[in-house]
């Protein structure tokens, strides 16, 4: 999905925005509006991808959907930049999205500029996509999602900044059905007292499935934690697909926060690290079948299901790990255990 970097020159007025045209001489193609910031155009790919998984099964319901973006002080990402993004993804969907139902609100703080830019992209959706700016962040979404009519609805959220995990307002993203959120935190003792406490709010709000991961800009500037909670596992294991699928140029690193030992790990999947991994989860379990521990992969790690058989090949390989039974294929029902040592 490639989203056009252009200037605009004004045009009439639409849905209270003012509508602006694309001029055709301007540069420059950049996916999901990249910038030269690493760590806000990590999240900005993983927000555009995201909206295209869920997208596609949206539409598929043919159900009003609702798509809610709410920006607070300290957000990474710049809610004109973004929220002109998320629009410009559904611009080129048009086709697939003419004649089904889809609200977009924006919650921000912001200058003219927001939704002057918004218009110029918003002017080229279909009749059936609804643009709302609301002012103020977070704070704001049990409100604003309400009088959507999303309750009950296709709802994916995005929060970001001061505001984004209270309880309340991870609430009303949990409220939609189905319901997927993509939440954006600091990642430091202050913001959090556990490493759990991020993905405990998000299930407490009624999200059976969450992940959480890490990002840590080599730079050394301030690393964000990035949440996603759903209630599907075709959602969770198509957010750790594009979680993977970021450009691996990047100069930002994931990291577990629930790893004690803080390792940082390439944008590409690492089956040595993942093995010690499904290693301490023998350590503590006991024996698993090969789906069970494809099933912590994609719930307790930042890691997807596929990974696991690469991971445990390695293991087997050099003796870390044995299988019942002891030859054939690597099937889901083939016991793993840590080796005994007399």
């Amino acid at each position: 999905m490639v989203l056009n970097q252009r200037r605009y020159v004004q045009a009439p007025r639409r849905l209270g925005f003012p509508a602006l045209l694309l001029d055709p001489a301007a540069p420059g193609p950049s996916p999901y509006g990249r910038t030269d910031d690493v760590m806000d155009g990590v999240v900005r790919e993983l927000l555009g991808r995201q909206l295209e998984a869920w997208l596609s099964r949206a539409v598929a319901q043919g159900r009003p959907s609702v798509v809610a973006l709410a920006y607070g002080p300290g957000a990474l990402l710049a809610a004109t930049d973004s929220a002109e993004m998320v629009l410009g993804v559904l611009a080129e969907h048009a086709g697939q999205l003419r004649g089904r139902q889809l609200t977009v609100l924006v919650l921000a703080d912001g200058s003219e500029e927001l939704p002057a830019r918004l218009g110029a992209i918003e002017a080229t959706l279909p009749a059936e996509i609804a643009v709302h700016l609301v002012p103020g962040g977070p704070a704001r979404l049990p409100v604003a999602v309400k009088a959507a009519g999303a309750t009950g609805a296709p709802l994916l959220s995005y929060l970001d900044g001061a505001g984004a995990h209270d309880p309340g307002v991870l609430a009303a993203s949990a409220a939609g059905r189905p319901a997927e959120l993509l939440l954006v935190t600091e990642a430091n003792p202050a913001a959090a007292a556990s490493a759990g406490s991020v993905r405990a709010g998000l299930t407490g709000a009624g999200f059976p499935l969450t992940t959480q991961v890490d990002l840590v800009a080599v730079d050394g500037s301030a690393a964000r934690r990035l949440a996603f909670g759903t209630g599907h596992d075709r959602s969770l294991e198509a957010f750790k697909e594009n979680l993977w699928a970021v450009d691996d140029d990047a100069a930002v690193r994931y990291r577990d926060p629930a790893d004690p030992s803080g390792q940082l790990l390439d944008i590409a999947p690492d089956p040595e690290s993942l093995g010690q991994e499904l290693l301490a989860e023998l350590a503590r379990s006991g024996p698993r079948t090969v789906t069970e521990l494809r099933r912590h992969a994609l719930t307790a790690t930042a890691y997807r299901s596929v990974d696991v058989q690469r991971a445990l090949t390695g293991l087997l390989r050099r003796g870390a790990a044995v299988r019942d039974p002891e030859h054939g294929r690597l099937g889901g029902d083939v016991i793993i255990a840590v080796p005994r040592h007399p």
